[in-house]
């Protein structure tokens, strides 16, 4: 008979996952649902692109506030904070939709918003999740969390594609909404032994503690040593797969495969992470620098023009190494980051890994162009595999240890049926 993982029947935990859980559903069919209601209203790319850009660029403009804000507040108040204000402009888009009433400024205006609000959101659930479980077991409760994560980024886009055919994209940006005001109700029920951080009780200035934050970050060289690879991935791959990706695979096996190459990839990605929950290594760092090298295959598949069945299973084993490297990464920082830091220092490490997203994406197309897709597919992979094992280089990153699960407590001894002499 099936039981719940002991981490979810915590009611701390519980709580916090419902309300990820919530909140990743409607995020992932945020997207998918945004881009039809904007292409639907105006009927006009160049309006997406707006929409999409404006509510990048206040989330890689305030990670660091964000990070500061977290360490020195209560994350849950900000995460509720953060999740009310998301439920408000979500909220506002879609009743400009559903009123007719869509111009492309309030809607820009409100997804810039957004962003915004999202750049304190992120740092804080990096730090969160050490408040709520002992780092015995951070690294089963990323596992959980990743594990909804990738379900619903399989889930979500085909629930909106549904939703948006059904009903429109107007009620679908509002379901978007109803998802942020229930995880702000989740969360709200959150309670910890200490609910604000240290850092909240220096009388020190906002960028003082962003100056601190980088102190910290310089200091610890796992750290950016591992995100200057990731930076470097970035730069190599994610611009790479999103724009040759579909252009490449269609011309090799057809549009329809490029549906099924995600889909693997999601698949890898969700049956890694049931896995981490289980795996025990004593080196989990070291593993997830590794594994994050699986990432290039799928570009290296498309670099050597492979068909539809070695696509799929390159697209397969990325998603298996993809989600090791994430739980190995997060853990890593919960364990070894100081708590009073934490959310600063993975506010770095988000923004300078990705700032060179854009940058990606802006130089593959003139790349493409000169030497041609295939190739630039191909070097791409190889960059990326290269920046992957890179870490591991450093001592620091092949030693880092890890905590690992709890282990079992030792049977006590029966008592002594006999009376005492």
């Amino acid at each position: 008979m099936y039981s719940l993982p002991p981490l979810l029947k915590q009611p701390r935990f519980r709580a916090f996952y419902a309300g990820r859980l919530v909140s990743l559903l409607g995020s992932s069919m945020a997207p998918v649902a945004l881009a039809f209601a904007v292409l639907d209203a105006s009927g006009s790319a160049q309006d997406l692109g707006v929409v999409l850009a404006v509510h990048m660029l206040p989330l890689l403009a305030l990670l660091l506030v964000g990070g500061a804000v977290a360490d020195r507040s209560s994350r849950r108040n900000v995460l509720v904070a953060a999740h009310l204000g998301s439920a408000l402009t979500q909220g506002a888009v879609a009743a400009l939709l559903l009123t007719g009433h869509y111009s492309l400024m309030p809607v820009a205006v409100l997804e810039f918003l957004n962003g915004a609000l999202a750049a304190f959101t992120t740092p804080a659930l990096r730090g969160v999740v050490p408040q709520l479980v002992d780092k015995a077991r951070l690294q089963q409760a990323n596992a959980l969390l990743g594990t909804a994560r990738n379900a619903t980024k399989i889930l979500g886009p085909s629930l909106a594609g549904v939703l948006v055919s059904a009903v429109g994209s107007g009620p679908a940006i509002a379901v978007d909404a109803f998802s942020y005001l229930l995880a702000a109700g989740f969360l709200a029920r959150l309670t910890f032994t200490q609910d604000t951080n240290a850092a909240s009780h220096r009388p020190t200035t906002l960028l003082t503690d962003i100056r601190y934050g980088w102190t910290e970050f310089r200091a610890i060289r796992w750290v950016w040593v591992g995100t200057l690879s990731f930076c470097l991935m970035n730069l190599a791959q994610t611009g790479t797969w999103q724009i040759l990706g579909p252009q490449l695979t269609r011309q090799i096996s057809g549009e329809a495969t490029w549906g099924f190459v995600l889909s693997a990839r999601g698949i890898g990605l969700l049956m890694s992470s049931l896995l981490m929950y289980r795996l025990v290594v004593r080196h989990l760092l070291r593993l997830g620098q590794l594994t994050n090298a699986l990432a290039a295959l799928p570009l290296l598949a498309l670099g050597a023009h492979l068909h539809a069945p070695w696509l799929l299973a390159a697209a397969f084993v990325a998603g298996l190494g993809s989600a090791v490297t994430a739980v190995a990464w997060d853990t890593s920082l919960q364990e070894h980051v100081p708590p009073h830091a934490l959310s600063r220092v993975a506010s770095y490490d988000d923004l300078l890994s990705y700032v060179a997203i854009p940058v990606g994406q802006l130089s593959v197309g003139p790349l493409a162009r000169t030497y041609g897709a295939f190739h630039v597919a191909a070097v791409a992979g190889i960059l990326s595999a290269a920046a992957a094992v890179l870490p591991l280089a450093s001592r620091s990153v092949r030693r880092l240890p890890h905590a690992g699960p709890p282990r079992p407590e030792p049977a006590q001894p029966a008592p002594d049926p006999s009376p005492a002499a």
